[in-house]
């Protein structure tokens, strides 16, 4: 599977399936970048390299706490204690910390455990590593004026899903906050700042620690999470474009790294960071590295997988819809066979797999998944596809948003049609604030418009007009998601 710099690795980690990227306005070099890759089954840990683990429990403070003391007991340091989900995330460079964790009076406790990467930890030990700050000033310095003409005219996409016409109805509350968990979002752009959170933004990036600092949630190496924010709530304010929702909140949840990599400890740093700060959708057009597929049967790969899914799940009890994107390796994620590119960390090598090796986290209980589509209603040949695991589609090819610096361009990927479809849940819950994420997503589906598979026969879309492999349930429709009544 390909992976694409956008965010899947923004290169590597950020399943940001962005393509390709037309600057226009401010000059940003766009990086492509593919999927994440696959390779070693289990990582393999060497005397004095320091890893990092998760290590699942009960979640009551009582079992996590005797977690922590078998972490430390096998020469491991806590990073994040998570009592709300059972989770410790812990390094260690003892290559037995599997093993030992297990061993002693606590060790019982353990339900499982598995190192969240293949690769040295490359922040280093926590603590000892800064968050790059980018000043306002700095993103700014060089970069061409912000476009003075309005180019809503360009955004065929906002056309595609009627949020042209659903801004007729609303451009969505205040009252309703958006999580762009991303690459970090340049606050200073002119479209974003009159709807951006400083309060509420995070950097997740020194190993899964919050770090609030002013800025940390900016950009440091990648245009993809500006450009994401951009779709899903550009503001009304004469200039530029506008977004599916211009009239809510967004806080930037930095989950990708400069060498675009977003792995475990930082995602589950993100949700956990969405639940508690009250936020009511957030988007994540990314993949978890290193692993584009992660199998269960796999020690270290459940491991992680059960933190995720826990994450997702206390993110959601607490009243946030998580929105994913796809992918863009042009797979069916209904019948997996391979992963040639696993783990993208280290070195790939193919393996076989089924379909009980998930993506995440799109494909975890709870999370919207959506595909891309173009501006023919067609979908996007990079988009991932199955039956029944696609949700709905959204426009995801040349996506004209914002870029740091002021500027403006176009990328390509299901990270680009993801915000399309959180900006319509934004827009449902300003005009429905008490409906859980349940009520959002059942909505979504609802009131997307079915979209039949190609006229040309295509054997790899299967399903019915109503629910079929390449758009789920049809392409977001954000004119009848704010009439529901």
């Amino acid at each position: 599977m390909s992976r694409t710099f956008g965010i899947r690795r923004l290169s590597a980690g950020l399943a940001v399936a962005a393509l390709a990227i037309t600057t226009a306005g401010a000059a940003t070099a766009a990086q492509a970048s593919p999927y994440a890759a696959a390779g070693a089954t289990t990582a393999a840990a060497e005397p004095g390299v320091l890893m990092n683990y998760v290590v699942n429990t009960k979640a009551s403070p009582g079992h996590v706490r005797k977690v922590v003391a078998a972490v430390k007991a096998a020469g491991g340091t806590v990073v994040q204690a998570y009592d709300e989900i059972g989770v410790v995330v812990a390094q260690s460079t003892n290559p037995d910390f599997r093993t030992d964790v297990r061993a002693g009076r606590n060790g019982r406790e353990v339900q499982s455990v598995g190192a969240t990467r293949t690769a040295a930890v490359s922040e280093g030990p926590v603590g000892s590593a800064a968050a790059k700050l980018t000043s306002a000033k700095g993103m700014m310095a060089g970069q061409a004026a912000p476009v003075a003409d309005p180019r809503e005219a360009e955004q065929w996409d906002m056309k595609q899903i009627k949020a042209d016409q659903a801004h007729e109805v609303t451009d969505g509350s205040r009252r309703v906050l958006v999580g762009i968990n991303d690459s970090g979002v340049d606050d200073t752009h002119p479209d974003l700042a009159p709807n951006f959170d400083a309060r509420d933004s995070v950097n997740c990036i020194n190993n899964g620690v919050p770090d609030t600092t002013a800025g940390a949630w900016r950009p440091t190496t990648s245009p993809h999470g500006t450009h994401v924010a951009g779709t899903v709530a550009a503001a009304r304010n004469g200039i530029g474009i506008v977004g599916v929702a211009p009239g809510v909140r967004i806080a930037s949840v930095k989950v990708v790294n400069d060498d675009g990599f977003i792995y475990p400890e930082y995602a589950i740093c993100g949700w956990i960071w969405a639940a508690e700060h009250h936020m009511d959708v957030t988007n994540h057009s990314y993949y978890i590295d290193p692993w584009e597929f992660w199998c269960k049967d796999n020690g270290d790969q459940g491991a992680v997988q059960e933190s995720v899914r826990r994450a997702v799940a206390f993110a959601t009890k607490k009243g946030v819809l998580s929105v994913a994107a796809a992918g863009n390796s042009n797979y069916d994620l209904a019948n997996k066979t391979t992963d040639n590119g696993s783990p993208d960390d280290s070195t790939p090598a193919p393996r076989q797999i089924d379909n009980s090796c998930l993506d995440l986290p799109t494909e975890l209980p709870g999370v919207i998944t959506v595909a891309s589509t173009t501006q023919t209603r067609a979908r996007s040949s990079f988009s991932n596809f199955g039956l029944n695991k696609i949700d709905v589609a959204a426009p995801g090819s040349g996506i004209l948003s914002t870029l740091p610096g002021g500027g403006y361009g176009t990328m390509s990927g299901t990270s680009m049609a993801s915000p399309h479809v959180t900006g319509v849940a934004a827009l449902m819950k300003s005009a429905h604030p008490w409906w859980t994420p349940r009520d959002l997503e059942k909505a979504l589906r609802k009131e997307a418009d079915d979209t039949a598979c190609p006229t040309t026969p295509d054997a790899r879309c299967t399903g019915t007009t109503a629910n079929n492999a390449f758009f789920g349930e049809g392409i977001a429709d954000a004119l009848d998601a704010v009439h529901r009544p």
